[in-house]
Parts: C-alpha cells; sequence; structure tokens
C-alpha cells in the first residue's frame, strides 16, 4: 500500500524522539537527517524533500518547541502540518455545482493511466455518496476496447453510457452527450477520453476543443501512481496545456512508497481528489490530506473506518445479531452473517490501519485470515439449517458428514464450532458487564 514505507520510517524515527525529554539542536539535526533519507527512499521528489525539511527544522527550533515537555508531540504535530501542507489541504473537494442544471467531468491522461475504470469508479462513487445521476460518455474513439470496457463497467454498476462508436469525432459526442443528458434527467456527465503513449499537440488540441463545447466542472488527470516521479512531469504538461484542476492517482494499492503523491500538489498545483486503492468498482476513496497524514504517521483514521462501516455494514442485521447474542440466542447462522458484515469493510489489514495504536499484520496473518473466514463459510454452508441453528445437536457422526461435504477435516468443523463456543462466552461476559444486563443497543 503506498506510503507504507514512509510510514514505517516516520513512526520510528517519533518513537525515538518521544524517549527524549527535550530536543536539543543535536537531536533535532539527528532527526532531520533520518526524515530526509526516509522521504528520498519514498521517491519524494528532492525540492519538496529540501523544503519540507526546511519548514520542519525551523519550527522545531523554536524556543516554544525546544522548551516543551512533551518534545514526541510537537514533532508528530509540526510533521503532520507540513506533511497536510504537502498534500495541498483545501482544494481537494470534487466541485459538482450545476448552476446550469448539469455538471460536467472531464476524465484526461495518458494512455494506460486507468481512465476508463476511473470513470466508472467515479460514477459510482458520486451515486453512492453524493446520490446523484451520472452519464458515462465514450469519447476514446481511438480504442475500440476503450467503449467497450466503458460499456461493460457501466452495466456493471448500473450506470448509463453514452456511445455513438469510433466514427464521430470525439467533441459531436460530446455535444450531443450533454444534450441528452439535459433531456433526461442526468446531475452530472463523466467524459471518458483518449490517451496517448506521449503528450502530443493532436491530444491537447483534442482535449481543448472538447473543454470549449463541455465548460466542465472539473478536469481531472488520471495518473498511475507507479509511474513515480513522471507523474509530475505528466501533471505538469497537463496542468500548462489545460489548467486541470485535480488529480485521480491509480494503482495506489501497488507502491509501497507512494512518494511522488506528495509531490504533485507541491511542484505542479493540481491537488489530489481521488486515489485508487484497488481493482474493485469501489475501491476508488475520496483524498483527504489530514487523513492521510494521520495514516502515514500511525495515528489511525477514525472518521474513514465510520464511514466505512456505514457505507458497508447493514446496521439492522449487526443490531438483530447483537439482540440475538445478548439474549443467548446466537448460533452459527448468526456468527456467519457477523463475519460477512466485516469482511465487506475489506481486508484486515486495511482495517487496522484505520484504528489508532493497532498493530501492523503481515500479508501471511491476512491470508490466514482469508483463508479462515473462506474455511468458516463453507463449514457452515455444508451444514442443514437445523445444525446451524442448534449447534448443541452436533455429534461426531453429523461432523464427519460436514467434513466430507465441504472437503474439510472434523478438525476444521471442530475449530468451527470452538469459535463460535467463544463468540458466545463473550457475549454472557458483555451481558454481566452491562448494567443490570441491560442491553447497550437498546
Amino acid at each position: 500500500m503506498a506510503f507504507e514505507q514512509l510510514g514505517d520510517r516516520l513512526q520510528s524515527i517519533i518513537k525515538k524522539v518521544k524517549g527524549q525529554t527535550r530536543l536539543t539542536e543535536k537531536n533535532v539535526e539527528e532527526m532531520l537527517k533520518e526524515i530526509r533519507l526516509s522521504l528520498l527512499e519514498a521517491d519524494v521528489n528532492f525540492k519538496v524533500v529540501k523544503e519540507f525539511i526546511a519548514n520542519v527544522k525551523e519550527q522545531m527550533l523554536g524556543e516554544e518547541v525546544l522548551k516543551s515537555l512533551t518534545p514526541g508531540q510537537m514533532v508528530v504535530k509540526i510533521v503532520k502540518d507540513e506533511l497536510v501542507k504537502l498534500f495541498g489541504d483545501g482544494d481537494n473537494e470534487l466541485n459538482l455545482s450545476n448552476k446550469s442544471g448539469l455538471s460536467v467531468l472531464l476524465m484526461v491522461g495518458l494512455q494506460g493511466s486507468g481512465k476508463t475504470t476511473a470513470s466508472a469508479k467515479l460514477a459510482s462513487f458520486i451515486r453512492k455518496k453524493k446520490n446523484k445521476k451520472s452519464l458515462l460518455v465514450a469519447c476514446d474513439v481511438y480504442r475500440p476496447a476503450a467503449i467497450d470496457q466503458l460499456k461493460t463497467l457501466g452495466q456493471s454498476i448500473d450506470v448509463e453510457v453514452y456511445s455513438e462508436g469510433t466514427q464521430v469525432s470525439p467533441v459531436t459526442i460530446t455535444k450531443n452527450a450533454l444534450g441528452y443528458a439535459k433531456a433526461n434527467g442526468f446531475d452530472n456527465v463523466i467524459i471518458d477520453t483518449a490517451g496517448r503513449l506521449h503528450i502530443d499537440e493532436t491530444l491537447m488540441q483534442e482535449l481543448k476543443d472538447i473543454v470549449s463545447v463541455a465548460s466542465p466542472n472539473e478536469i481531472l488527470l488520471v495518473v498511475d501512481a507507479m509511474s513515480g516521479q513522471d507523474i509530475v512531469n505528466v501533471a505538469s504538461s497537463f496542468y500548462e496545456a489545460l489548467r486541470v484542476t485535480g488529480a485521480i492517482l491509480t494503482k495506489m494499492d501497488g507502491d509501497a512508497r507512494g512518494g511522488a503523491a506528495l509531490s504533485v500538489k507541491h511542484l505542479t498545483g493540481v491537488p489530489i481528489k481521488f486515489i485508487g486503492v484497488g481493482e474493485k468498482i469501489d475501491d476508488l476513496e475520496a483524498f483527504y490530506p489530514d487523513r492521510m497524514a494521520d495514516r502515514i504517521l500511525g495515528m489511525g483514521d477514525v472518521i474513514s473506518l465510520i464511514e466505512k462501516a456505514q457505507e458497508n455494514i447493514d446496521e439492522k442485521k449487526t443490531k438483530k445479531g447483537f439482540h440475538r447474542m445478548m439474549d443467548g440466542k446466537f448460533n452459527l447462522e448468526d456468527m456467519l452473517e457477523q463475519m460477512e458484515q466485516i469482511g465487506k469493510m475489506g481486508p484486515l489489514k486495511g482495517i487496522l490501519k484505520l484504528i489508532p495504536g493497532m498493530p501492523k499484520i503481515s500479508e501471511e496473518d491476512q491470508a490466514r485470515a482469508d483463508a479462515q473466514l473462506k474455511n468458516t463459510r463453507v463449514i457452515i454452508q455444508s451444514m442443514t439449517v437445523e445444525e446451524r441453528r442448534n449447534p448443541e445437536i452436533l455429534r461426531a457422526s453429523r461432523k464427519i458428514r460436514i467434513a466430507k461435504g465441504c472437503g474439510k477435516t472434523p478438525a476444521d468443523v471442530n475449530k468451527v464450532i470452538n469459535q463460535y463456543e467463544k463468540m458466545k462466552e463473550m457475549a454472557k461476559q458483555l451481558k454481566a458487564f452491562s448494567k443490570n444486563g441491560k442491553n447497550p443497543f437498546q
């Protein structure tokens, strides 16, 4: 995951500082040297590193900080504030204002950056987060597969795609799409344009023509986060030609360094508005500089965790399961339901990062957790309804039959039952600790 390497290094440095009783010029210099190295190793542009270190140094050597009784807290605050500045706090919100009744989002970028997928992800995001109806517009007429890809993605998220094939110019398609969107009650259009292997005059002129016709609210540059420092060059070129309003960094889950993202806003003036964190259609996150700074420094991101839970967890089902647990009616169906609800929030590794103070888990631990959930699911689904609802009837013969039915062993079945028994025991303890046995959800 992006920034993982940088986060590990900065957290280690800050941990050392917290062991200091006072900050001195000597230990500040030592710390800044380590921070500088960690930023460079994370692929942050050297100009950005130089300015970042200068700003942090100036604040750390201030009289108030040097005399502070809690140097660790002061360092965390200073470093976090500077990270937020680098990321570009204040201009990261998506502009969907539509005085004319329709907002327009223009997607631009080089070929292979992930524009088409990002367009569909953005449409899904806007519907779920903003409750607005999007029309996807296929303007990449040079790559026939792009149109088919957009149609397939649109169908998968139930978002309409406007297309006129490959024989009509992108400018004409844009004009017609805008008319269609206004006539059919759409809130916004998302225009997927063609890319090139490199920046050229033909590409830029075509995009300028589309801009003149569409007057977009946002011109969003889609950039592959794994392209390293080339992100800065691409962003600069597009900004100079089109005055790009924001960037979407794709494949942020594929680079543990991610330092180029720290350089984009500072060097080009283009704010990061979204990051792609996976291949699924919902793996697009709005970019919040303060939240990302918190994650990098190991402070968690409780707000994002709550939002993720609200989006993915069925509150009624969760409350029902909790009530049943507290009332002693909890069964294997309930246990599987609760596990599935948590699984909807994404990989355990990602969830733990959002909780302050939680330890990191390795890829091996993540794989084991995924395997355990999968085993639990297939074993419980191999049981009869009566067995799932009344686990106490599970004797040896039934366990053997269940194990054969799902390709597992009786020992695997016993593990699931033991897990269930532990959850039941935990429910008894929760009930005993709650005041007068009152359910906290009531």
